[in-house]
């Protein structure tokens, strides 16, 4: 069945309802302009879409969601460029970051996403290609009934319109007129609200929010449509990502190309689009950047501080890059170089408070509480910032406990849970300074609440292990333990270590030995784990 035509004549939905009553199989390709994107059928039914230049590729949904990190995503994506049949989900499953339960999950949810996304181009082309199958080899399918995506993405395109008279552009940044959390009204947010909420400061976009809560542009589009209509939000202005990009349309269309596939994780396909830019002129400072930025992302810090460097002089001097070399300094452990690259970025735009609150983050690591502590309060008394964000008070707990100051630090917890009562590590952190001060009924109720949520941190369950193990309990140690490394394989080679002890206790010596060779594996160094091999494959 030939299928194609104008999306003005015809709606995307009405399009799906019709392959999903004629259970077609195929490929439905919706192009617009420089956006295209596709939806596979089997027998009438979605088994995947994607859309390029999306925020909701799964790397990203799991790295904004906090399933995995940044470092995990960056190890994943560089096993799978050895093996570019291979799929990143299955990946993350072998190296035990994640489950397949979770990976199902957040598949399908992308392919919703996708498919709604779509339902909002009101212009643009179709064509239907009944000979066109998705690689189940390179992705993972799904299935789900065309009609309840039809309903749910017929509510979504109703309220986008809603939406987009108050936020026309993603490139809009919003500020904060009226904190609804510090007046008398009686309003209760919704938890998207109360996500995006601490985002807003007068410095991000409407896509670094995006980029930052976790959630989908719809749903962070409804919540600050919602803030906005109530008159605590209102637009500062718009920023986009290429207002200082010139040359001529081939080199712009490129860059656009390239920053599209760098924001989905298609690195290799961003890359090639500035390098091709560079081939026809050397001299671009901004290929120059997002190539560094390339680099940065696939756990390349070396060569990210390359591509900077060979930016024109007047060129580096820009916010982006001083942070962003700030970052790859850091990575290389070159503490003293980031913290002069932070100092650059605090001068290029004076009013953003994320800088301040990174060289607080930074003079933790370099176990400086002085410069740590007076960071983080330049952050907080900042005109930018209506109420501190979850990591700073995570890292003003640890900043206090370092000077000593450990009633400070507790207070400073405490304040902070009271605005994130589910922030793990603001749990974990004040539970540690507590068991320091010697409460440790205190602390562990603080651990038990973090591993009570949602996204429970791997530490928690350590810590508990830690105090079950203190008190001479190796069976709720273990259990513990075993929870904390499910979550974090990498967690501490200390955990290994006693793990291997409970199973030489309970004379399981093959369990022992293997937990142990995995310690010594986190850690060559520990003297200790050595000698237990040795005497264990003595015996």
């Amino acid at each position: 069945m030939a299928l194609e035509g104008a999306l003005q004549d015809v709606g995307l939905a009405d399009i799906c309802q019709l392959l999903g009553m004629g259970r077609k199989t195929g490929c439905l390709s919706i192009t617009d302009r420089s956006n295209f994107g596709y939806i596979y059928f089997r027998e009438g039914r979605v088994i995947h879409a994607s859309v390029l230049n999306r925020p909701d590729r799964l790397g990203d949904l799991l790295v904004r969601n906090q399933v995995i990190t940044r470092d995990h995503l960056a190890k994943a994506i560089k096993l799978q460029a050895l093996e570019k049949r291979r799929r990143l989900g299955e990946i993350l499953m072998e190296l035990g970051i994640v489950t397949e339960d979770v990976v199902q999950r957040y598949v399908k949810r992308q392919t919703e996403e996708a498919v709604y996304h779509l339902f909002t181009w009101g212009q643009g082309s179709f064509h239907f290609d009944p000979d066109q199958m998705s690689d189940e080899e390179s992705v993972y399918l799904v299935d789900i009934p065309p009609e309840s995506l039809l309903m749910e993405g017929a509510r979504r395109v109703d309220e986008w319109k809603l939406i987009e008279k108050k936020i026309p552009s993603f490139d809009v940044v919003l500020q904060v007129d009226k904190d609804p959390t510090e007046t008398d009204d009686e309003i209760e947010l919704t938890e998207n609200q109360k996500t995006v909420l601490p985002l807003i400061d007068g410095v991000s976009t409407v896509n670094e929010i995006v980029a930052t809560c976790g959630l989908v542009e719809f749903d962070v589009g409804k919540a600050l449509y919602g803030l906005i209509q109530a008159g605590y939000v209102s637009p500062a202005g718009e920023r986009s990502d290429f207002a200082a990009t010139v040359g001529d349309t081939e080199e712009v269309d490129r860059l656009k190309l390239g920053v599209a596939f760098l924001r989905s994780g298609m690195m290799e396909d961003a890359a090639r689009e500035f390098e091709a830019v560079l081939a026809a002129d050397p001299d671009r400072p901004r290929a120059h950047f997002m190539l560094g930025m390339v680099a940065l992302r696939t756990g390349r810090p070396e060569e990210a501080l390359e591509r900077f460097d060979a930016m024109a002089e007047e060129a580096r001097e820009n916010y982006a890059v001083h942070r962003n070399r700030a970052v790859a300094l850091d990575l290389l452990g070159r503490r003293e170089e980031a913290l002069e690259a932070l100092e650059a970025a605090a001068q290029a735009r004076p009013d953003d408070a994320e800088v301040h609150l990174l060289r607080g983050m930074l003079g933790l690591k370099s176990r400086d509480a002085f410069l740590s502590l007076e960071a983080l309060r330049e952050y907080r008394t900042s005109p930018a910032v209506r109420r501190p964000s979850p990591v700073y008070y995570a890292y003003a707990v640890l900043a206090s406990a370092m000077a000593e100051d450990l009633d400070n630090a507790v207070s400073m917890g405490r304040e902070g849970l009271g605005f994130y009562p589910e922030s793990g590590p603001i749990l974990v952190n004040t539970g540690v300074v507590l068991e320091r001060m010697g409460e440790i009924e205190a602390a562990e109720a603080l651990f038990k609440r973090a591993v009570s949520i949602s996204q429970p941190p791997a530490q928690a369950h350590k810590n508990l292990g830690d105090q079950a193990w203190a008190r001479g309990d190796y069976k709720g140690a273990r259990v513990q333990y075993e929870k904390s490394v499910k979550l974090a394989p990498r967690l501490g080679d200390d955990v290994f270590l006693r793990l291997g002890t409970i199973a030489y206790r309970e004379d399981d010596r093959d369990l022992a030995l293997l937990l142990w060779r995995r310690a010594l594996d986190l850690n060559p160094g520990n003297e200790a784990v050595r000698e237990n091999l040795e005497m264990l494959q003595g015996r």
